[in-house]
């Protein structure tokens, strides 16, 4: 019942080594390949094992109870292993401490109580002492963070390329035992019950040797039984073997706890061989098959025993640092010889890109666009084993997570604990104070028999209390640890999503880049026959139906549903059949830049606006709203520009009153209303559902705007801005408001009246900032007759609300309502430079007004827009947008005035000539008459 720390850190260096001269490069040696883990240690801290013998309590029925085992502790696994004894060559089972918490038991019936935690089960352990138990307990804490905090070793990694780990990971250890030290002092080594010692003492007794055996694991029992019957035959034969040998260094390790030195200047000696250790990998073995060697005693510590160096193994050592250069020599020349075959391959497809231009018959052209297909395949199987990586990296993602809740389970489970104890510990010192000021003033009566009970008892408290303090420090200290792990463990979770969605993008982009590729063939072949025209159809077909026969096996760490948070579909769903191909680019480019952003852009950005405080007009206000508001904040945020906007116009009961009003009779404009309710946004879930709400709540908003602005009533666009506001801010009221601040106070005059006056200067001034702004775009539109006003007449007069996908319009929305129309001005502008190389490489105008028609929808990247809009817009002065609304409303009020008069003088024409009829024909009034 006790626990083990082989190696006294004091050890005293060999002759050889005392020789060299101090200085830093003592301070680090390599070890030779046998030693503990490869890489290299300070000289002061040799490997240290944790074994010893403790009793575990279990079985079933009259052998339930306390039995004597031997526990070992393999640092590679974090596993704590047991068998019935030391000699034994299978242990009987392991416990897990990686996701292990452990508490000392202070109100047990037996001193020396302590439990181990963990998801599966919880285990019992008792030592022979209070101290040794805080030895073991202190040690299993400082192993299960050494396990947490030690770097991946990878497999075959040579001495000196772990160098660089060793001193951090001993600083961190330092670190942890000097914050572990505020909780609770460190036990000392219990002497002559620890390490190699504790195996050599007799096993302590049992009542019965029956109720030590374990009958859960009778079959290891049983081979360990016959491999120490086996093993003491040869022993006993010749008078001596392993076991005196173990004996006598582990006496002399009692003696002086130091290791075995030799004296290399004596002449006439010999060092020593040390028993062989056997390597921690040999303990799964050992587990899954029988034990074939003979006298291997103690084959959990033996690796652990303490050896002086000699000159033949420094020599070992630095062959193997030599075999390690040059194993690291021979990498880079392969990485060289990579280069050169990577180069070779650049400049092949160089060539064939030269011999396809200089390929004189269509045959030739068709055999080097198939090896361009090969290499296409090529890449989609690079793709696949990306996205089986990615799989790997979510499901060890997930055992993580349940890690760190079960982690958070018994952290809990220990608080809860931790404060029960305090408040024990408080009512019995308020009691002991009570009982120690009832008489204070009256010397005590050594006659009476009850002050002895009385003193009896003080001290049994004291004791208690004692004990309480100690397993309260404990817990202290294991909820710190398990916090600071649990910490770790999540950083590490996060650093792995993170991951896993990086993947997930590039993914989403090389297959991006090969649909792009596929479609461009498909537009370079065009209507050609022939075998690669099918080929190509095949893969394009292959390709749009990909993604249904995957979506069941993939794990998608941000779904991209078919529609947004506020029902708008999230890719367009093109009608005609070769845009198809187009609608798939683009739901990948979605999907992929909603990856990249989220980690990267989106949540710094939800933090800043979670730390916002009261909303106020500032600089820093005004670059958010730029950036965009999350959809958490968003209603928040629009009913306080609005309000801003509307303040004066505002008053309660206002929407009522305006409803009741068109309930007691019918405006004019409520049949166009009713038209147009349908129409609105048929691609949104909320608005072509028959049992939704949202088309009945736009009515009451249309109409009762109507009823508010009588000089507009009701114009056409009116409705998908009343939309757009209902759907943000949900709200009725809310949303009628908002529609009141875009047309009567954001937007100018004459904005939505029957002449359209405002919109189509607004689109004069937008041909001026294109000519100076983006002027090769303007002349290549002029050159083939476009009129763009076709196109962004519709963008001025409802937002962008029926051109941009849903994401990005709330975006352009957010800043509309604080900076007014300026910003539509921006944001048409950056569209077309967005667009604008696409645009210059359409040559015929059918095939640049169909680009037109839907290229807004091909937008994805939201940052890039708004970089382009306030960035590459610039300078973008208020007072030049004024004077240019200026200038082109005198000269359309001018053409305006101009062609009422020339209607007027029609009409004068018309009436002074009269209704005359021409001879040879008869009014419908005589033909009628004469019928």
């Amino acid at each position: 019942m006790e626990g083990a720390l082989e190696n006294d850190p004091k050890s005293t260096p060999s002759p050889s080594e005392s020789t060299q001269p101090p200085g830093p490069a003592r301070a680090l040696k390599v070890e030779p390949p046998g030693d503990a883990e490869g890489c290299v240690r300070p000289l002061e801290t040799a490997p240290k094992k944790l074994c010893g013998y403790l009793s575990k309590f279990g079985g079933k029925g009259p052998l339930r109870g306390w039995k004597c085992r031997w526990f070992f502790y393999d640092e590679k696994k974090c596993h704590l292993y047991y068998s019935r004894t030391a000699q034994d060559a299978n242990p009987l089972d392991s416990i897990d401490l990686s996701s292990a918490v452990f508490d000392c038991k202070a109100d047990a019936e037996e001193e020396g109580t302590f439990e181990i935690k963990t998801p599966s089960r919880v285990i019992t352990l008792k030592a022979a002492t209070k101290q040794v138990m805080l030895y073991w307990l202190q040690q299993l804490q400082m192993k299960r963070w050494e396990f947490h905090n030690s770097p991946p070793a990878p497999p075959a990694t040579p001495d000196v390329a772990l160098a660089g780990h060793g001193p951090t990971l001993h600083l961190e250890l330092g670190q942890e035992e000097a914050e572990l030290e505020e909780f609770l002092c460190p036990v000392k080594t219990p002497t002559g019950l620890v390490g190699a010692a504790a195996a050599f003492q007799p096993v302590p007794a049992m009542p019965s040797a029956l109720q030590n055996i374990s009958l859960k694991h009778l079959g290891t029992e049983i081979q360990n039984t016959m491999h120490n019957i086996c093993g003491n035959k040869p022993a006993q034969a010749a008078g001596h073997g392993p076991l005196v040998e173990e004996s006598s260094q582990s006496g002399e390790h009692q003696k002086g706890e130091q290791p075995l030195t030799h004296d290399a200047s004596t002449p006439g000696k010999e060092p020593e061989e040390s028993p062989k250790p056997v390597p921690k990998s040999s303990l799964p073995t050992s587990l899954m098959q029988k034990p074939k060697r003979q006298s291997n005693t103690f084959p959990f510590f033996s690796d652990g025993l303490a050896r002086s160096r000699t000159a033949q193994e420094k020599v070992v050592a630095l062959e193997q640092q030599v075999l390690v250069l040059t194993k690291e020599l021979k990498s880079q020349k392969e990485l060289v010889l990579i280069l050169h075959k990577a180069l070779e391959a650049a400049q092949q497809e160089k060539r064939a890109s030269s011999a396809y231009l200089a390929a004189a018959e269509d045959k030739d052209r068709l055999e080097l666009v198939r090896h361009k297909v090969r290499q296409i395949a090529e890449l989609s199987r690079q793709v696949e084993a990306l996205e089986q990586e990615r799989v790997r990296l979510v499901h060890e993602a997930g055992l993580r997570e349940q890690q760190v809740q079960a982690l958070q389970q018994h952290t809990q489970l220990l608080m809860d604990k931790n404060q029960a104890k305090q408040q024990v510990i408080c009512k019995l010192s308020e009691k002991l104070t009570e009982d120690l000021a009832q008489s204070p003033g009256q010397p005590p009566d050594t006659s009476d028999g009850n002050f002895l009970s009385q003193q009896e008892m003080i001290e049994h408290l004291k004791d208690d209390m004692e004990a309480y303090r100690t397993q309260n420090r404990f817990l202290n200290s294991e909820i710190h640890q398990v916090t600071k792990i649990w910490r770790k463990v999540a950083e590490k979770e996060k650093a792995l999503l993170t991951k896993c969605a990086y993947l997930q993008a590039r993914n989403c982009q090389v297959e991006s880049k090969h649909l792009s590729g596929l479609r461009r063939l498909q537009e370079a072949v065009g209507t050609e026959a022939g075998d690669f025209s099918e080929l190509l159809q095949q893969l394009i077909q292959e390709a749009l139906q990909w993604e249904a026969g995957e979506a069941s096996d993939s794990v998608e760490l941000s779904p991209i549903s078919e529609y947004d948070d506020y029902g708008f579909l999230t890719v367009p769903d093109y009608e005609v059949e070769d845009l198809k191909l187009l609608a798939k680019i683009q739901a990948l480019e979605v999907r992929s830049h909603h990856l990249l952003t989220l980690e990267a852009v989106e949540r710094p950005l939800r933090e800043r606006w979670a730390a916002l405080g009261e909303l106020m007009p500032s600089a820093e206000l005004k670059q958010l709203l730029r950036a965009g508001v999350p959809r958490e904040h968003r209603p928040r945020v629009w009913r306080w520009l609005v309000h801003r906007r509307v303040r004066h116009l505002h008053s309660p009961g206002c929407y009522r009153e305006l409803l009741a009003r068109g309930q007691a009779c019918e405006h004019p404009a409520a049949r166009q209303i009713e038209l147009d309710l349908n129409r609105t946004f048929p691609t949104n879930k909320y608005f072509t559902c028959p049992t939704s709400s949202f088309p009945d709540r736009l009515r009451r908003v249309l109409l009762a705007f109507s009823w508010q602005n009588p000089t507009i009533g009701y114009c056409q666009g009116l409705n998908r801005l009343a939309a757009i506001a209902l759907l943000v801010l949900e709200d009725e009221e809310s949303a009628f408001w908002c529609l009141v601040a875009i047309v009567e106070n954001i937007l100018p005059a004459e904005y939505y009246s029957k002449t359209l006056t405002a919109s189509q200067v607004d689109q004069r001034v937008l041909q001026d900032l294109l000519s100076e702004k983006l002027p090769r775009l303007m002349a290549h539109l002029g050159q083939h007759h476009v009129d763009l006003s076709l196109i962004t007449f519709n963008w001025f007069l409802v937002v962008f609300a029926d051109s941009l996908i849903s994401d990005i319009l709330l975006r352009v929305w957010d800043a509309f309502l604080y900076e007014g129309t300026k910003v539509v001005f921006r944001y048409a502008l950056a569209i077309f430079k967005y667009n604008e190389e696409e645009i210059l490489r359409l040559q015929d105008s059918l095939e640049i007004y169909q680009y037109l028609r839907f290229f807004t929808r091909t937008i994805c990247d939201s940052r890039k827009l708004m970089s382009i809009a306030f960035n590459d817009m610039n300078p973008f002065p208020m007072k030049q947008l004024r004077q240019l609304r200026a200038a082109h409303r005198e000269r359309l009020e001018t053409e305006l005035w101009e062609l009422e008069r020339l209607k007027a003088e029609y009409l004068e024409r018309r009436a002074s000539r009269g209704r005359a009829v021409p001879e040879g024909c008869i009014s419908e009034d005589e033909g009628e008459g004469d019928g």
